[in-house]
């Protein structure tokens, strides 16, 4: 039995439309299969910036699913066939025999990117991905996934293990330290909510996680300023910051968390 959406107004006016079609269309797919559907992301953390912000949805699903329903709901759900009003849609699909234990695995049966600024991008094969997005993105869906359909979050998708989660954050740390096809703003809001994350044990919002350690680690406080002042801008004109200083603290960034992850045994 569907439960009522935990709190119509934690999603944003521009977006319900959007999600109720996302929902109805998910529910015709995959029938009396379909578990949950899940707002994730910046959505669950209250920190949505339309134009700026994807939509993370996670869909959870009994393993009887047929094997061509993931396949028909990426079509379903492609832009512009369902048009995204937001920056794109990240939808991630997950059977409940899978997501049920912690897992330092991708593990997906479908992984979609579309929308009007994000390539088209439909996976069906976990095990050509690089895991740690999907280990951190379950983590936050567990703290604070938003039913949109079905059951909660918490009763349907554990918690990762800590030093499977740690090991995760350090990839995702890696990566951004890269800068490859990440936003300079993004990098920086994602390092100070892993910063967060390791000292508090809870993932915050990427704007509240920058006041934290901005105001503990004062050498850094201009650049996250205006990493947060970019990332209030729509995507298309974020703000440059100087790469220089991205570096550097990212590698702070990466100190902190290899030392809480070692700590861990990660």
């Amino acid at each position: 039995m569907a439960h009522a959406r935990e709190d119509p107004r934690s999603v944003p006016t521009e977006l319900r439309p959007y999600l109720e079609e996302l929902v109805r269309r998910t529910r015709t797919v995959c029938g009396p299969h379909l578990v949950s559907v899940l707002a994730v992301g910046s959505l669950a953390l209250g920190d949505y910036r339309h134009g700026r912000s994807d939509v993370d949805v996670t869909v959870v699903v009994e393993p009887s699913l047929p094997g061509s329903a993931p396949h028909d709901l990426a079509g379903a759900l492609a832009h512009p066939r369902l048009p995204c009003p937001a920056a794109g849609l990240e939808l991630v699909v997950y059977g409940t025999d899978f997501v049920g234990r912690p897992s330092g695995a991708a593990g997906y049966l479908l992984d979609l990117n579309t929308g009007p600024l994000l390539p088209d991008r439909a996976d069906f094969d976990a095990a050509r991905s690089p895991a740690f997005w999907y280990v951190i993105d379950r983590s936050v869906a567990h703290q604070t996934g938003l039913t949109l359909f079905g059951r909660p979050a918490r009763e349907v998708i554990a918690a990762p293990d800590r030093p499977d989660l740690l090991t995760a954050i350090r990839a995702s740390v890696r990566e951004h330290s890269d800068g490859e096809g990440h936003l300079a703003d993004n990098r920086v809001l994602n390092g100070c909510r892993s910063v967060v994350f390791c000292r508090t044990g809870r993932w915050m919002a990427k704007r509240v996680a920058a006041r934290e350690v901005a105001l503990a680690e004062g050498e850094f406080r201009p650049l996250i300023e205006a990493a947060v002042r970019s990332f209030e801008r729509p995507r298309s004109s974020a703000l440059p910051l100087p790469t220089a200083e991205v570096r550097a603290f990212l590698a702070w960034v990466r100190e902190r968390v290899d030392q809480t992850a070692r700590a861990a045994g990660a």
